[in-house]
């Protein structure tokens, strides 16, 4: 079952919703077709979808050469190109992350303020790292139960739960399964039924901020 806080209650988007604006940024294999597929999924909603590319047109056929090419670029600079980036959009932006994409969007979510809302997938940062969160500013939090990146690795699972348990409106969404970059539909992790729910509730979300 997942694991989740504070659930919302309202319906999917309807005509009557207001439409969201978002800057979603891709995972460290690039910006992938799956990852294009993701945004569409979102625009055929009535949402507006920008997905820069930080890595320039490279995409990379495993985690482990994304790995690679973004140490050799630099995290920090990544970040940068995160937040150089979403300078082009206004800042009522929800600002949302595939894994690797998650450290500009939750800079961004953190710092920047006027930020509708933030949706982190695969990954989440002690909020320590860019301060406080804000408040009046809701979150979402989807990753695999068993997924070794966000359980193990980096602690993501515990930043996530502080997250919830210290903002005022905030989920932590868990799915069955050990797939880390389950909602790309490009990739072998991809799993349509965990994908398909994280859509809904992230329509769900986007309907309210």
């Amino acid at each position: 079952m997942p694991s989740h806080s504070r659930p919302h209650t309202s319906h999917l988007n309807s005509p009557e919703s207001p439409m969201a604006e978002i800057i979603l940024f891709h995972h460290v294999q690039g910006l992938t077709p799956g990852v294009a597929a993701f945004a569409d999924e979102l625009r055929r909603a009535g949402h507006t979808v920008h997905t820069p590319d930080l890595f320039e047109g490279r995409t990379f056929p495993s985690i482990e050469d994304g790995m690679a090419f973004a140490r050799e670029v630099g995290f920090g600079e990544i970040l940068e190109r995160g937040t150089r980036a979403a300078e082009a959009f206004p800042a009522s932006v929800v600002c949302a992350g595939f894994s690797m994409g998650v450290m500009p969007a939750q800079k961004l979510a953190q710092t920047r303020p006027g930020a509708r809302g933030a949706l982190f997938f695969h990954a989440c940062i002690p909020v320590a790292e860019f301060g406080e969160w804000p408040a009046g500013v809701p979150v979402q939090i989807h990753a695999m139960e068993a997924d070794p990146f966000f359980v193990e690795e980096g602690g993501d699972i515990d930043a996530a739960r502080e997250l919830v348990a210290s903002a005022a409106n905030a989920e932590l969404f868990l799915y069955p399964g050990d797939q880390h970059l389950f909602t790309d539909s490009s990739l072998k992790a991809y799993d349509p039924a965990a994908s398909g729910l994280l859509i809904q509730r992230v329509l769900t979300f986007l309907a309210q901020v």
